[in-house]
């Protein structure tokens, strides 16, 4: 079988679906990504089954889905740009209370803090996982951090990330390697993993 790779650009699938471009200014979309991420204002709840919709679909234009859409879901845009827009008015008091001492203790709670106990919390976990499934651990080398492991129970790569992690704008990470998650509580930490993935 001999296989063809054909690159169409970003211009050309515009043109071919028929599709009109928004304006924005730099940096806009990226704001916008990061509040919607934190309001949940195009979740399927609020928005619909976009996936399932697109399916639904018969028309072939832009303008076609828009009518199409409207009527099908006729105040989904609305609710959406309510959340959004209010986590906005929210964030926006919260970047006009950013100044550079409060960047600088930032900076430092990141590089200092999180660096040495999200290490120590690598070590416990791992340490922790390899001595309950009754196996050896260690963490990643450089080579192995560069593809996303922290470090192996037994034979199997895993990451370690913060719960807060599910609640960040990952939406365009497509993580393969198995994710252990921990949570800080006052007597320790609790962990969240798939058992499936050191019992297989």
């Amino acid at each position: 079988m001999r296989m063809k790779k054909i690159k169409i650009s970003n211009g050309d699938i515009e043109k071919l679906s028929n599709a009109s471009k928004y304006p924005f200014p730099k940096y806009a979309t990226q704001i916008i990504n990061l509040l919607n991420s934190n309001a949940q204002g195009t979740r399927p709840a609020v928005v619909g089954q976009m996936s399932e919709l697109i399916q639904e679909f018969q028309g072939k234009t832009l303008d076609e889905w828009i009518e199409w859409y409207s009527i099908k879901q006729p105040d989904a845009v609305q609710k959406a740009t309510d959340k959004i827009f209010a986590m906005y008015k929210l964030m926006s008091e919260a970047f006009a209370a950013i100044d550079r001492p409060m960047i600088e203790a930032w900076v430092k709670d990141l590089v200092h803090t999180k660096t040495y106990c999200g290490l120590k919390f690598q070590s416990a976990i791992l340490a922790f996982l390899a001595d309950k499934y009754d196996t050896t651990w260690r963490l990643a080398d450089i080579e192995e951090e560069a593809q996303g492991i922290d470090g192996y129970v037994g034979d199997k790569p895993i990451q370690i990330k913060s719960g807060t992690y599910k609640l960040e704008a990952r939406l365009a990470e497509n993580i393969e390697i198995p994710i252990v998650y921990y949570y800080k509580k006052k007597d320790g930490i609790s962990i969240e993993f798939d058992q499936q993935v050191f019992e297989s």
